[in-house]
């Protein structure tokens, strides 16, 4: 399991951008770095650096997934047919943990993430607990018992910044299914994505 041990909203002052589109994230009032010298006035980046910052901030926002799996993930989609980066984004999208939050089922992915881990969520029926699972289009995803009453699934539920995606359709207020696995221009990125760049930064 992945887990996060620094603080979430530092990946948005690192980067200057609300990566999750978070009405809370300290960006929306101050855009530069964080630290003693986070105002400076900063150079201009290398293409190494370009090609890095798009990584971390993908890797980031899909719950800062470890660096190994996130490179098996890019291998994988390297090896399928068509554009590789539009592939690393389809199989991204596609973990389980990222259907549940698609689906407002958890406020945060790392919130779903949780949800995954403790054994709340079901795949075609049947109990699941491990949030990198592939999930296929067809699949029927949805909430256990008990999570239907739970704060956060309430709360994710209400959040009216976030709206659930075309790919995955409801049934209900407890389950989804995936209907198809999206394309970049589909997936509803709060900031812009460049996985041309993480391409670059593997191929190099």
């Amino acid at each position: 399991m992945s887990k996060r041990k620094s603080a979430k909203y530092k990946l948005d002052r690192r980067m200057g951008e609300n990566i999750w589109g978070r009405p809370n994230s300290p960006v929306n009032k101050r855009s530069y770095g964080p630290g003693q010298h986070g105002q400076r006035r900063k150079g201009k980046m290398s293409d190494f650096g370009l090609q890095l910052r798009a990584k971390q901030k993908l890797k980031g926002y899909y719950g800062d997934v470890t660096e190994k799996q996130f490179k098996r993930t890019y291998q994988e989609a390297s090896r399928m047919k068509g554009d590789t980066g539009q592939n690393l984004i389809g199989l991204l999208e596609q973990r389980l943990d990222m259907v549940v939050y698609r689906a407002k089922f958890a406020p945060t992915i790392f919130a779903a993430r949780q949800l995954v881990n403790h054994g709340h969520i079901t795949v075609n029926g049947g109990k699941c607990n491990i949030p990198s699972r592939r999930v296929m289009v067809g699949d029927v995803i949805g909430l256990g018992g008990k999570a239907k009453d739970m704060a956060l699934v309430i709360e994710a539920q209400s959040l009216p910044e976030r709206e659930i995606p075309d790919y995955v359709a409801p049934e209900g207020d407890d389950k989804v299914t995936l209907t198809r696995v999206p394309k970049l221009d589909e997936v509803p990125y709060p900031v812009t994505m460049e996985p041309n760049l993480i391409v670059e930064f593997y191929s190099r």
